[in-house]
């Protein structure tokens, strides 16, 4: 009997771990949900990868119900590291349809996922990437948290 649940708790951990194996960085910043600045920029730095390969870079973000708008265009910046090399991504977040029907999940505060890119990494590398809105408007009301995945592929 102790043995069966010796194996079925290293199976639950293996089907557990296994679900998120890829994911190398997950990581969401809040922004004042009063209104993000225009000139405030969210920065992550991704830790060194262990393995080459290709990686896909996602943008989550979560908003609420004050949000004004149907769509959030948003700049990203990455840096690879060693190296310097600079790319800059705009990525146009389509929230809502043409009726105004939120596109996320959620009932009060809505989660999104946007790809970014993918990027080719080798062994080593790490990413400085920094996040901002390019909205006419300086004050972007309802965004709670601005968020970056990269998963290798």
């Amino acid at each position: 009997m102790r043995l069966y649940l010796l194996l079925a708790a290293a199976l639950v951990a293996v089907v557990l771990s296994s679900c998120n194996g890829n994911v190398v960085y997950d990581k969401y910043k809040h922004t004042p949900l009063v209104g993000w600045e225009k000139n405030d920029t969210l920065s992550f730095d991704v830790p060194p990868v262990k393995n080459a390969g290709r990686y896909r870079l996602e943008l989550g973000l979560r908003t609420s119900t004050s949000f004004p708008f149907t769509a959030l265009s948003l700049v990203v910046e990455h840096t690879v590291e060693p190296g310097h090399m600079l790319y800059t991504d705009t990525v146009n977040c389509r929230l809502a349809d043409e009726k105004g029907n939120v596109l996320g999940s959620g009932v009060s505060c809505f989660q999104y996922s946007f790809i970014v890119s993918d990027v080719d990494l080798n062994k080593g590398d790490s990413l400085h990437i920094c996040v901002r809105h390019i909205m006419k408007r300086e004050i972007m009301p309802g965004i709670s948290d601005v968020g970056l995945k990269l998963t290798r592929r």
